[in-house]
C-alpha cells in the first residue's frame, strides 16, 4: 500500500515507522475474519483493514474526525490480525501511532478525558490498594457497574511467600493492579518457583509496565514507566544475579518484551532496554525447566481432580506468539485441560481498560467467549492474565483463576 505522508509527518520517527508498516499491507482482508469488533459490528471501519485506511488518510493530511477516533477506540489491540496477516503487517504499532496522532487533533468530551485520566492515574496510585480492599469487603453494596471490577476477597494464603534462598533467581514484575486485585497470583508463582528450586526477587521500585498509559495515549508517561522499571531491574541484571525477568501477566509480558524498540531512540536506555527485553519470559516459558522438579513433588502425570478449560489471552497467543506452552505444562502435571472448540483465538473483551471504556462491546465478547468455554463443562476456567480472569469471572459462576494457582494448589495438597 503506497502512501504520501503529509509534510508534518515526513522524516519523523512515527511517520517513517508508519510508512514502512503501510508498505507491507496488500489490502487482502484476511484480518477481518479474525477481528473481534468486525465480527460483532460488521463495519469495515471497525476492522483492521478499515482502520488502516483511516490512519493512512490522516497521515496523508486529511483531518480526522470524532468518528475516526471512535473507530480507533473500538480496536481492542488484541493483535489477532497480526497472527492472521500473510504480509506481516505490524498493525499493533500502526494503530498506536494512529491513535496518538488523532488524539492530538481531535478533542475528547470532558467525561472521556476525565475517565481516562482517572484510569491511568488511579490504577497506578498508592491509594488503589486500600480502595480495592475496601471494595472487596463491601462488595455486596458496590454498584453493579463497579462490582464486575472487584474480585472476591483473596484466600488466606495470598500473602504467604517462601523464605528459602536458591542459586537460581528470577525477577518477577508484581504489576500495578495485580497485587491489590489478585495477590494470590504472585504468591502462588513464588511458591511454585520455590518448589522448583528458583528464588523469586521483587524489585520494590518497579511498577506498572507502561502498557496502561501507552494504550491511553499517554506515551510520555508510558516511556517514563518503562525507564523506571529498567532502573529498578538493571542492578540485578548487571550483576548477573537473575536468569530471567518473569511475567505472570501476559499483557505486561508483551509490553516489557517491547522495551527495546520503545526506548531505541533514548541513548541512555536503549542498550539496557534491549537487554531487559531479551531476558523477559512469560511464566509458561520457564515451565519446561521446572517440570522435572514439580513432577517429582506431585508424581509425574498423576491425575488431578480439576477439569480445566483454558482461555489463552490475546497478549499471550498473538502479542507474544506463545501457543501451547500452558496446556503442555498442565497436562505434564496431570491436569485435564482443554481449549474451546470454537474461537479460542478471539479476545474475551477485557483488553486492559477496554472493559471500562467500551463496556457494551466488552460484555458481548465476554459472553461469547464464556459460551464456548462453558461448552467444555469445566470445573475451573484458567487463563494467564489478570484482566481476562476478572472479566470472565464477572460473567460466570464457574471459578476463573490463573493457571499457576492450580499448580500451587496441587503442590499444597502433597504437603
Amino acid at each position: 500500500m503506497q502512501t504520501t505522508l503529509a509534510p508534518e509527518f515526513k522524516g519523523t520517527p512515527d511517520g517513517d515507522a508508519a510508512e514502512a508498516i503501510l508498505r507491507k499491507c496488500v489490502h487482502c482482508g484476511f484480518c477481518t475474519a479474525t477481528c473481534p469488533t468486525y465480527q460483532l459490528l460488521g463495519d469495515e471501519l471497525d476492522g483492521p483493514r478499515g482502520r488502516i485506511y483511516l490512519i493512512k488518510q490522516v497521515l496523508e493530511g486529511e483531518a480526522p474526525t470524532r468518528a475516526t477516533q471512535l473507530h480507533l477506540d473500538r480496536c481492542l489491540t488484541c493483535r489477532n490480525c497480526e497472527s492472521t496477516c500473510p504480509s506481516g503487517v505490524q498493525y499493533g504499532a500502526l494503530v498506536e501511532i494512529g491513535r496518538q496522532v488523532v488524539e492530538r487533533k481531535v478533542e475528547r468530551p470532558l467525561a472521556e478525558r476525565t475517565t481516562r485520566w482517572m484510569l491511568k492515574e488511579g490504577l497506578t496510585s498508592p491509594f488503589f490498594a486500600p480502595a480495592m480492599k475496601l471494595g472487596q469487603w463491601l462488595r455486596p453494596l458496590v454498584p453493579a457497574a463497579l462490582k464486575d471490577k472487584v474480585p472476591a476477597v483473596p484466600p488466606a494464603r495470598a500473602h504467604d511467600w517462601p523464605s528459602a534462598t536458591h542459586a537460581r533467581k528470577v525477577l518477577l514484575l508484581a504489576g500495578c493492579v495485580q497485587p491489590s486485585m489478585m495477590p494470590n497470583i504472585n504468591a502462588a508463582t513464588a511458591r511454585v518457583l520455590d518448589a522448583a528450586g528458583i528464588q523469586t526477587v521483587i524489585a520494590p521500585d518497579a511498577g506498572c509496565c507502561g502498557a496502561l498509559r501507552t494504550h491511553l495515549n499517554d506515551h510520555a508517561g508510558g516511556l517514563a514507566d518503562m525507564r523506571r522499571n529498567v532502573d529498578a531491574w538493571w542492578p540485578h541484571v548487571e550483576r548477573g544475579e537473575v536468569e530471567a525477568i518473569v511475567m505472570n501477566a501476559s499483557g505486561c509480558g508483551v509490553m516489557v518484551k517491547d522495551y527495546g524498540p520503545a526506548l531505541a531512540r533514548d541513548p541512555a536506555y536503549a542498550d539496557k532496554a534491549r537487554r531487559i527485553a531479551a531476558l523477559t519470559r512469560d511464566l509458561s516459558e520457564l515451565m519446561p525447566s521446572m517440570l522435572p522438579a514439580l513432577q517429582q513433588r506431585l508424581g509425574a502425570a498423576s491425575p488431578r481432580a480439576a477439569r480445566l478449560a483454558f482461555h489463552p489471552p490475546c497478549s499471550l497467543q498473538h502479542g507474544q506468539q506463545l501457543r501451547g506452552g500452558v496446556e503442555a505444562a498442565l497436562r505434564a502435571l496431570g491436569f485435564e485441560v482443554s481449549l474451546p472448540l470454537n474461537e479460542s483465538h478471539l479476545c474475551c473483551g477485557s483488553a486492559g481498560t477496554y472493559s471500562v471504556l467500551q463496556p457494551e462491546l466488552s460484555k458481548q465478547l465476554r459472553d461469547r467467549k464464556l459460551g464456548h468455554l462453558s461448552a467444555l463443562e469445566p470445573q475451573t476456567i484458567v487463563s494467564a492474565n489478570v484482566g481476562c480472569i476478572q472479566h470472565l469471572q464477572s460473567g460466570t459462576g464457574t471459578r476463573v483463576a490463573h493457571w499457576i494457582e492450580l499448580v500451587d494448589e496441587a503442590l499444597a495438597s502433597t504437603r
